[in-house]
């Protein structure tokens, strides 16, 4: 189990990491802007936070004090969701009332801390074992400890949750109501984190043993930090994210057309204007452009073999598939049907004169894309039974 909560840290503190440097890279346009400093000073704390906790579950002292990590941990953690709820004022508002707010938590964040060094100190947390401070172990003053830290953790979860869903409905920002929405998915995760970590401390004071389920409170933290950091971090990652997640349609699209296409250049090579592999990955915007213009204009060349007295190329699509199955199925069977009567040299009685898509906006480049890849699976699945 210490492996796993280690590991649990292990990955917080690397995704803490990972934000602070995205937010980081954009200190020089930034820096003067208040809500931009406090963010900074968000990451660091939670960066302290995590990297103490995985020092902690490597040794029970810290510069030759006992459990000092752990106190470290613990006070860091305070200011750090102190921080995060002045971040979601200061993202919300910007009035007096928020500044008001802003200094309440301030002062609380300092009472609590203060309470935990003093508890700290008065339950002589230097001298005892490292397990205490995760259970508890029945010490009245270490409960207290423990449990005045995870109230503090619980309150800021459930106030940013209550206030993530108005700001959101007030911001006309849609990267900021990105924001708001995951984070308060992270405050979810993260009470979750504080519910598990009151009933091991209840159950350990009880003598109750919950076995494995410990890490459980363990898991939430780690997961709900993953999420904090995206949310913090949202507007860096956001564009990067959309145009990589663009670029990988774009590709499995341009791979699923391949077969059809394959088929169509074999028979009028002349649709092709440039050697096929020519362009490189980077130019994949328009390589599928081509393939899609290319495909048509193969289309188009099968007019005359296309024959309208057998408008499904002479095979029957599934009688429970939906209309837009069949309409992909009646197109791939036409294509199948006419490259094989171009192969044959025969051209029917009643050949079809119109040679583009039924139906279908050509100036739509996406949702034509989006057709011809149905056309192309229901293709490739025609030439496997076929």
């Amino acid at each position: 189990m210490n492996t796993t909560r280690t590991l649990c840290f292990v990955i917080a503190a690397l995704s803490s990491y990972a934000a602070l440097f995205y937010r980081l890279s954009q200190v020089r346009r930034s820096w003067r802007d208040s809500a931009y400093r406090t963010l900074v000073i968000t990451l660091l704390l939670q960066c302290l936070t995590f990297t103490m906790g995985a020092v902690a579950m490597g040794g029970d002292t810290f510069l030759g004090v006992g459990n000092l990590a752990i106190l470290v941990m613990h006070v860091a953690a305070v200011a750090f969701c102190v921080s995060a709820q002045i971040i979601l004022l200061r993202w919300a508002t910007a009035t007096e009332k928020t500044v008001r707010h802003a200094r309440y938590w301030l002062i609380t964040g300092i009472v609590v801390c203060a309470l935990l060094i003093a508890l700290f100190l008065v339950a002589d947390g230097p001298g005892r074992p490292a397990t205490d401070f995760n259970t508890g172990s029945g010490q009245p003053l270490v409960l207290l400890y423990l449990l005045v830290f995870i109230v503090s953790q619980a309150v800021p979860c459930v106030t940013i949750f209550r206030q993530c869903g108005p700001y959101a409905r007030m911001t006309d920002k849609a990267s900021l109501r990105q924001a708001l929405r995951m984070l308060s998915v992270a405050a979810v995760v993260l009470f979750l984190y504080c519910t598990c970590r009151t009933v091991n401390i209840l159950t350990a004071a009880a003598g109750i043993d919950i076995g494995a389920w410990t890490v459980a409170a363990s898991v939430f933290s780690a997961a709900g930090i993953v999420t904090l950091s995206l949310s913090l971090t949202i507007s860096a990652w956001e564009g990067p994210a959309g145009r990589l997640a663009d670029w990988a349609r774009s590709y499995r699209s341009y791979r699923a057309l391949y077969p059809l296409w394959r088929d169509l250049y074999e028979s009028s090579p002349d649709i092709v204007l440039e050697p096929p592999g020519s362009a490189s990955v980077s130019d994949l915007n328009y390589r599928l452009h081509r393939r899609v213009i290319e495909i048509r204009d193969g289309w188009r060349d099968l007019r005359p073999y296309i024959d309208r007295a057998a408008p499904h190329g002479g095979v029957a699509a599934d009688a429970g598939a939906g209309e837009e199955y069949r309409q992909a199925f009646a197109e791939a069977a036409q294509i199948r049907q006419a490259l094989d009567a171009k192969r044959a040299g025969t051209i029917p009685d009643h050949n079809k004169d119109a040679g583009d898509f039924d139906d279908r906006d050509p100036d739509n480049f996406t949702a034509e894309v989006a057709w011809l890849t149905k056309v192309a699976a229901v293709y490739r699945k025609l030439g496997k039974t076929g």
